[in-house]
């Protein structure tokens, strides 16, 4: 018997996202990409999204390389949200355990294992889950933190909207959803 274990809007606090990015997962700008916004609730970050036909890979089964992207995101941004630092994947593990269908309400969320990490090192966990609270897919990623200082040249126009970007995130106040 699955029980319903939906976040409720009383128990959302919406996370700001910067505007005008092309980011396939999360970037406002971007006509083909999926625009996920995310909240946290307790001490997981989460984003919710149906997904259509043009998400498939087969009939109406989701493509496997879209679940691993949405798994990816929550998991990046649950980073931003508890550790506020910029951060690469270095590694993601995804474990398929049911065929996700298209047109199914999907939440997927991301957290921090309290042990595990260092300074260089962030491990987080995810997982998507349907309307039914039936688990669908895990995932295991492993990000690896990179400072101000070790940005690289090439990269420097990069580094200011980064970490002006997480410079916000740390001054802004946090949203409560309401009905």
């Amino acid at each position: 018997m699955h029980t319903e274990n939906r976040v409720t809007k009383a128990n959302k606090l919406k996370i700001k996202k910067p505007k005008g990015y092309f980011c396939f997962a999360c970037g406002t700008a971007n006509p083909i990409g999926l625009n996920l916004e995310f909240y946290v609730s307790h001490d997981k970050v989460n984003t919710e999204i149906t997904l259509n036909r043009y998400h498939a890979g087969w009939f109406d089964i989701v493509h496997g390389g879209i679940i691993s992207t949405i798994l990816d995101e929550v998991m990046s941004w649950t980073i931003l949200y508890f550790r506020r630092c910029f951060f690469v994947t270095r590694k993601l593990e995804i474990k398929y355990i049911k065929p996700v269908k298209t047109g199914v309400p999907l939440i997927a969320s991301g957290s921090m294992p309290a042990c595990c990490d260092d300074e260089k090192i962030v491990r987080v966990a995810g997982e998507l889950r349907d309307n039914h609270n039936s688990m669908l897919a895990k995932a295991r990623g492993e990000f690896i933190i990179i400072r101000r200082e070790d940005i690289q040249p090439g990269f420097k126009e990069s580094e200011k909207e980064i970490f002006s970007f997480i410079d916000e995130l740390e001054k802004s106040e946090k949203i409560v959803i309401s009905d």
